[in-house]
């Protein structure tokens, strides 16, 4: 049996999607941080972890983006979860004037927040805060998370599908100590930075253009350790092990001044 690191308490999205990914049959560890799920894993106390990165209305995921560049572990896998949001509590809707829930989830609801005039209180997780809302006991209170939170900590489902459009995805990724073997249909995932000079990300792009490389996602998050510079995260078609992949990471290496492959995994589709 499987032994899955993710983030929140039983109930969290990144639960669900650990079950979408490897089945029922696994052992699901919750972690109280992002940065607990990824040492369960590298300390043996899990097979895999799972992080979500990015979700389709949101965007990124900054803490878990942020955490991929000191891991050692390797990205084995991805998976796209639909996510249905859910206003859970004791009261009515007429009631509630405060609600609960991750940053990223009361993002994703930021239209049926404001329409009800609602008070925000950001939470660790989103099934963390069914728990916060089921020990405070009071009506004017709520909190947004996953029909399923609802049904294990006992609270009532007040409304449902309170996203602020059903086209809700969350992408996962997978991450253990082993490296993937090649597929037909993979995806490969690395970090970069390059020199602040004129020309230095095109010479990058360039690259993939040359090698007919096809770039499914490019995007900058800032460098911790210096100001106004930046690390470039990609993701593209194909495997690490392929060989016009290998001869394009090395000309990759000659143009950047870090690089990092994150792995090479099979390419999920959405549900």
């Amino acid at each position: 049996m499987n032994r899955i690191s993710f983030q929140g308490e039983r109930g969290a999205y990144s639960e669900a999607a650990s079950l979408s990914f490897f089945g029922n049959e696994i052992e699901a560890i919750p972690c109280f941080t992002f940065a607990d799920v990824l040492k369960n894993t590298e300390n043996d106390v899990s097979d895999y972890s799972i992080l979500p990165v990015e979700n389709s209305l949101e965007g990124s995921v900054g803490e878990s983006n942020d955490l991929l560049l000191s891991t050692n572990l390797i990205v084995t896998g991805e998976i796209y979860h639909r996510v249905h949001h859910c206003l859970i509590g004791i009261g009515s809707i007429g009631d509630i004037e405060t609600v609960y829930s991750h940053p990223q989830a009361l993002g994703q609801c930021r239209q049926f927040i404001q329409e009800n005039s609602l008070k925000t209180i950001p939470s660790y997780d989103t099934a963390g805060s069914v728990k916060i809302i089921k020990d405070l006991n009071k009506n004017n209170v709520a909190c947004i998370a996953s029909k399923n939170a609802a049904k294990i900590f006992d609270v009532p489902v007040i409304q449902e599908g309170v996203e602020d459009t059903a086209n809700n995805y969350t992408r996962f990724l997978v991450f253990s100590k082993e490296k993937n073997d090649g597929t037909e249909n993979s995806k490969t995932s690395i970090i970069f930075s390059v020199k602040h000079e004129a020309g230095t990300l095109y010479q990058i792009i360039n690259e993939f253009y040359q090698h007919k490389i096809n770039l499914t996602k490019i995007e900058s998050r800032p460098n911790k350790n210096t100001a106004w510079e930046y690390n470039f995260y990609v993701d593209f078609e194909g495997h690490q092990d392929d060989s016009s992949i290998k001869n394009m990471l090395e000309k990759l290496r000659s143009h950047s001044t870090f690089l990092k492959i994150l792995g090479s995994y099979p390419i999920a589709k959405l549900d």
